[in-house]
């Protein structure tokens, strides 16, 4: 699988998205510490962790005996240039239309 295809698919739960957004605002964090924001165990942290890890959303480093996750915001820069390029041909696309629609010409 792509990176961005792991990263869409990531990104594709809900749990996965607040988890970024909880890092965002506060890391490192230990899953422990992450079980206190959200009502699912420990285990169902780390089995989200574990795919966001694997898009390269989420960085792991080990301490001790614990595991701190840290968001890396890089991958979600090929989302957002896929997203961009989407926009640039909506906007072209619909330009085009409003040029037509607006011209004097019959359709």
């Amino acid at each position: 699988m792509e990176r961005t295809d792991l990263v869409f698919n990531a990104l594709a739960d809900a749990t996965r998205r607040e988890l970024l957004t909880v890092l965002a605002r506060t890391s490192p964090r230990t899953a422990t510490q992450l079980v206190g924001d959200f009502t699912i165990t420990r285990q169902g942290i780390l089995k989200h962790l574990d795919v966001l890890a694997q898009a390269g959303l989420v960085e792991v480093q080990p301490k001790g005996r614990e595991r701190r996750y840290s968001l890396s915001p890089r991958p979600l820069d090929g989302v957002n240039d896929w997203i961009e390029a989407i926009n640039a041909t909506w906007r072209e696309r619909l330009t085009r239309l409003k040029d037509l629609v607006e011209s004097d010409e019959p359709l």
